[in-house]
């Protein structure tokens, strides 16, 4: 019997790098490190990033593991404190691109949220806490209606919207999304299985719509804004145009 091995990604792209900071577009579907999420993985954004550029790695903020887009690492965690403290307290501006059921417009939603607790790693948090403040603005950019019946409907509509978090809560924009009743497509947990299945066997497409194309912040160092930005993927796009939302709209 032939042994079956895990096909290794390729080198990360990186976006953005200093003596101090470095930036990745994160590919959907990669952990940023080791967790009990997934024992079975076994590859890992620091690990693969350390192993890339012979350096120790030390990420300053979390991205999802099905999100694609922007993932800042330091080279020195001698400024940890001080980027950590700035996503924190809301000191960084962020902007997402995602894909929606349905047609969207232009918004701000300021919808509190449970905070969301891991069965395993809060297993002694108390699970009655109070909801928390949670901000998000919205705007549809592109719009499409294909020929494809989602049930109960005959056609199937979507939207290509830009997501601006203003808080920083647990899997914040999908539950926002859920809750505007435009979920996010490829989102198994708060999306819409219908139209998820109908992504999976019409364009063979299973992963999340969601990718942080903007990260902007104060250099710890320096003190100089930077502003980072990630290009969505080849699949993310070739899937844009293949939807008929106009990429062109896209700020990347």
């Amino acid at each position: 019997m032939l042994e079956v091995t895990e096909q290794a990604l390729p080198d990360l792209e990186i976006i953005y790098r200093d003596e101090h900071l470095i930036a990745i577009n994160k590919p959907s579907g990669l952990l940023v490190h080791r967790s009990w999420l997934d024992s079975h993985a076994t590859e890992f954004a620091v690990q693969k990033l350390r192993d890339q550029i012979g350096e120790h790695v030390y990420p300053a903020h979390r991205l999802d593991r099905p999100t694609s887009g922007v993932l800042l690492f330091l080279l020195d965690k001698t400024y940890a404190n001080n980027l950590m403290q700035q996503f924190a307290e809301q000191k960084t501006e962020k902007r997402y691109l995602a894909v929606v059921r349905g047609h969207i417009g232009e918004g701000f939603l300021d919808y509190a949220l449970k905070k969301k607790l891991d069965k395993i790693a809060d297993k002694h948090a108390n699970p009655d806490q109070e909801a928390q403040e949670a901000q998000t603005e919205y705007k549809g950019i592109a719009f499409s209606e294909l020929p494809i019946a989602v049930r109960p409907y005959p056609q199937s509509r979507y939207s290509l919207v830009e997501l601006v978090p203003k808080t920083g809560r647990r899997h914040q924009l999908r539950r926002h999304m859920k809750h505007l009743h435009h979920p996010i497509i490829g989102d198994t947990t708060h999306g819409d299985g219908k139209h998820n299945q109908m992504f999976r066997d019409n364009f063979d497409s299973d992963r999340l719509l969601l990718h942080s194309a903007y990260l902007a912040f104060t250099h710890p160092v320096t003190g100089d804004k930077v502003e980072i930005h990630a290009p969505l993927d080849a699949t993310f796009k070739s899937l844009l145009s293949t939807l008929k939302l106009d990429v062109n709209q896209c700020t990347n």
